[in-house]
C-alpha cells in the first residue's frame, strides 16, 4: 500500500526537485499543496492539481514541509494540530526545528533532513552531473535526524529521504544539535561569508587590470588544488611561500576568537536570524 505523502511548497524552489522525485513514484501517493495562486499555476502547468493544506495534512501519513525558514513555523502552526497520531513531520532545514518553531505534538514523529549537495570533488563524468550543484542528477549524501518519535520510524524516514533526494550516495544520521553546527554554523556564517570574499578577491583583481578570463581561471584552478591539499585528496603541502601568504591573511582577515560562532548561544542567534528574517 502506497504511503500518502502532503508535501507543501510543492512549486518552490526545493519542492519543486522534491516534485520531481515522487511524481509517478510507486511506492508514494502524493498530495501537493502550495497556498499562492502563482505556485498553484506552477502545479497546474505539470498537470498537477493542488490539494487543500488542512485536508491534505489530515490524510498524511507523511507531511514535508518544504517552506521558507521564515514561515515554517506558521506552517507548522497550522499543520501539525491536523496530524493523526503516529504521523511524521519532515523538515528540510534544522534552524526552524532548533529554534523551537515546531509545536508540541509528542506523538507525531519529527525527522529532520538536509542534503549536501554533489561534492566539488567527486567521480562524475557525465556532463550533466558535473554541473549539477543541488543534487538530483549527481549523487549527493545527506544529513538526517530523528528529532523526536520512535526508534522504529528512522529507517522508514532514511528510505523517504534516499528518495527525495535521490541519487544519494551516504545517509549520515545525526542530532539535530549537530546539524545546526554545519548549517547555518559551519557552511554559511563560515564558509558561505569566506566564499563571498573570495569572489571579491577576484572583482578586485579584475577591477586593478587583471583580464577577467585569467582571473576565473586562476582563482577556479588554485581553489581546486587548495581543497586537494587541505581535505587530504592528495599527499602534498602548500608552499613555504603560500604559508606566509596564509598566515599573514589570517591576521588581516579573521578576528581572534572567530570560532565563537560555533558556540552554543552564537549557534542560536544565527537561527534566530533565519526563522525571524533579519
Amino acid at each position: 500500500m502506497a504511503t500518502t505523502i502532503a508535501l507543501f511548497g510543492a512549486a518552490g524552489k526545493m519542492g519543486a526537485r522534491i516534485t520531481d522525485k515522487l511524481e509517478g513514484h510507486s511506492a508514494f501517493h502524493t498530495l501537493y499543496v502550495e497556498a499562492g495562486e502563482a505556485g498553484q499555476a506552477r502545479l497546474r502547468e505539470r498537470g498537477l492539481a493542488a490539494a487543500e493544506g488542512k485536508e491534505a495534512a489530515r490524510q498524511a501519513d507523511v507531511v514535508i514541509l518544504a517552506v521558507p525558514d521564515v514561515v515554517l513555523g506558521r506552517v507548522a502552526e497550522a499543520v501539525v494540530p491536523e496530524l493523526r497520531s503516529g504521523a511524521m513531520l519532515v523538515c528540510l532545514d534544522p534552524a526552524a526545528p532548533f529554534g523551537g518553531e515546531l509545536p508540541e505534538r509528542p506523538d507525531v514523529t519529527y525527522l529532520i533532513a538536509h542534503p549536501c549537495h554533489p561534492p566539488v570533488i567527486g567521480e562524475e563524468t557525465d556532463p550533466a552531473a558535473r554541473l549539477d550543484f543541488f543534487g538530483g542528477v549527481a549523487a549527493q549524501n545527506v544529513v538526517c535526524a530523528l528529532m523526536q518519535g520512535p526508534e522504529s520510524d528512522y529507517a522508514f524516514g532514511e528510505r523517504l529521504v534516499r528518495a527525495i533526494f535521490c541519487p544519494v550516495n551516504r545517509v549520515h544520521r545525526i542530532s539535530v544539535e549537530q546539524m545546526v553546527l554545519l548549517e547555518p554554523a559551519m557552511a554559511e556564517t563560515v564558509v558561505l561569508t569566506c566564499m563571498a570574499v573570495m569572489r571579491e578577491a577576484m572583482d578586485e583583481a579584475i577591477r586593478r587590470g587583471v583580464p577577467p578570463d585569467a582571473a576565473r581561471d586562476f582563482i577556479l584552478g588554485h581553489i581546486k588544488v587548495n581543497l586537494g591539499i587541505l581535505f587530504d585528496y592528495i599527499d602534498a603541502e602548500v608552499s613555504d611561500g603560500a604559508k606566509l601568504a596564509m598566515r599573514r591573511g589570517m591576521e588581516q582577515l579573521f578576528r581572534p576568537g572567530w570560532k565563537a560562532v560555533f558556540e552554543p548561544e552564537s549557534v542560536m542567534q544565527q537561527v534566530k536570524a533565519i526563522t525571524g528574517g533579519r
